[in-house]
């Protein structure tokens, strides 16, 4: 989308001389209106001057760091103004007043349907900004979108401002949050080379940045980050997958045991023959490496039966 936004170059004054103008008009029409019982033409005089006057003081423009105005004339864009510190500007020009500063939205977390159609509870929290004025407060219908907000003029009008961009980023940032986590399963059950929800956080995060910043655009609003910081599935499976991640956790664990029960009972084996302890043959190994399999692969601590006999 075309870039609209500039800079506006239009007359710019101090503001602190166009203060010791103002009260240099503001003297000349009191000056007028003493003069003005000698001669009637003193009056219009003065009230030209008040005209002026009541004019030129909607001209002021005070900025702080990361905020600006958007002029307008007669409905016509004039640009924007960025100047931090106190100025005077063409008085007709009606003025919009932005902040630039980034901002952190934390919406509740929402329900959505993964790759595998389970459903899930995700929640994000991300950082944004306004980047371009004219898309903000032109490209989208930022006026209805503000809530009314009962402040002084300024600052409820700038206050409206930011809660209309805020509803805007929160009804956006939940659509690209369902698009996102639609597209990845909630962990690897089927797959374990497959990106997944719980496991693959920085790619899903740049995804959901590169989504983010795609659908705001339109607005002039840049997402600079953007991070999962809730995830669980919903109350309705909650215990069924609890259950299964427990299952997958006692077969690894199984897995485990059994390697090293098998590697400890091979290591006994060549231990025996290598050092000539007792010579076996293939039943007795057969009956030994049960019993050692049971043993260590067992739960319950085993109960030693001694046998005194010969083993031939």
């Amino acid at each position: 989308m075309e870039n609209k936004e500039f800079t506006y170059k239009g007359l710019t004054i101090n503001g602190f001389l166009a203060i010791l103008l103002v009260i240099i008009l503001f003297v000349a029409m009191f000056y007028c209106f003493m003069l003005a019982e000698k001669n009637t033409a003193f009056v219009f005089l003065g009230f030209f001057f008040l005209v002026l006057f009541g004019i030129a003081m909607n001209g002021f423009i005070k900025l702080e760091p990361n905020e600006a105005k958007a002029l307008v004339f007669f409905g016509k864009y004039s640009g924007t103004f960025f100047k931090t510190g106190f100025y005077w500007v063409n008085p007709l020009l009606s003025k919009k007043s932005v902040t630039l500063r980034a901002r952190n939205l934390n919406p509740e977390p929402i329900k959505v349907n993964d790759k595998a159609g389970n459903p899930v509870l995700i929640g994000m929290v991300l950082v944004w900004k306004l980047e371009d004025t004219y898309k903000a407060l032109f490209e989208i219908d930022s006026q209805s979108l503000a809530p009314v907000v009962t402040t002084s003029a300024r600052g409820g009008s700038v206050r409206s401002l930011s809660l209309a961009f805020e509803n805007f980023v929160r009804v956006q940032s939940d659509a690209a949050l369902r698009q996102v986590a639609g597209c990845y399963a909630y962990d690897n059950a089927d797959s374990a080379d497959e990106l997944t929800l719980r496991s693959n956080a920085e790619e899903i995060n740049e995804r959901l940045v590169k989504t983010l910043n795609d659908r705001l655009s339109m607005a002039g609003i840049h997402v600079v980050e953007a991070r999962i910081n809730y995830l669980a599935y919903a109350p309705e499976i909650a215990a069924v997958m609890l259950r299964r991640q427990q299952a997958d956790a006692i077969i690894a664990a199984r897995e485990k045991i059994v390697d090293g029960a098998v590697s400890m009972v091979k290591m006994a084996l060549d231990k025996l023959k290598d050092e000539g302890v007792v010579d076996l043959d293939e039943e007795r190994k057969a009956a030994m490496v049960s019993n050692l399999l049971v043993v260590l692969c067992g739960d319950e601590p085993a109960q030693p039966v001694v046998n005194s006999g010969s083993i031939y």
